[in-house]
């Protein structure tokens, strides 16, 4: 379907920024709102329902699956995470712009069901800061950091598969070229068609 709005993916291995990142470009670029997703895990510090994720039993998760709530869903490091078709829709069908943050399994779901959707990856600069900024972030049991690293090789991995490819070095570079691409997918012919079809009739530009 045709939509004025945009909607982008951002996916990385746990580690590499993506949540700050995005935080970042929220705050700095209003129009571009954030799809909460579902997810089987138990909240991380200060981690509100409804904000951050909306918290689900197994029970709860099963039945959304069942009523075909997701469009698209997966296991990531053993909890499982889902987005709504329809939060999605109603957002982009305004002309907003949706921002969704998760794993490159459900990235590739929702380019099969957003074929404009524009997937974004993030990378670390290296393996030894990936591994530091786990540590640092002292969330996670050394087990469960070696868990993460392991899996970053296989989501990594997928990065050929996505639009574009920012390497989180430097924080405000970084933030800088995820701008950018939001700046630059708006002033894509088809997105400019979308959000401003008024101007094209006006125009006579079919």
């Amino acid at each position: 379907m045709d939509y004025p709005g945009n909607l982008f993916v951002v996916s990385a291995p746990s580690g590499a920024g993506k949540s700050s990142l995005v935080k970042a470009l929220m705050e700095v670029d209003s129009h571009v709102q954030p799809s909460v997703s579902h997810t089987t895990r138990a909240p991380r510090g200060q981690e509100r329902h409804g904000r951050e994720y909306f918290f689900a039993s197994e029970q709860e998760f099963d039945a959304l699956v069942a009523a075909n709530g997701f469009v698209e869903w997966a296991n990531v490091h053993g909890r499982r995470y889902g987005t709504s078709r329809r939060a999605i829709e109603e957002r982009i069908a305004q002309g907003g712009d949706v921002v969704l943050e998760i794993d490159y399994q459900g990235a590739l779901q929702i380019k099969q069901a957003f074929a404009e959707a524009v997937l974004v990856f993030i990378l670390p600069p290296s393996w030894d800061e990936l591994r530091s900024r786990l540590e640092r972030r002292g969330e996670d049991a050394s087990d469960v950091i070696e868990m993460r690293l392991a899996n970053a090789a296989q989501e990594m991995a997928q990065a050929d598969k996505f639009d574009f490819v920012i390497i989180n070095e430097v924080f405000e570079r970084a933030l800088f070229d995820l701008k950018t691409i939001v700046h630059a997918q708006r002033l894509k012919y088809i997105a400019q068609r979308r959000a401003r079809a008024d101007t094209f009739a006006s125009l006579n530009i079919p």
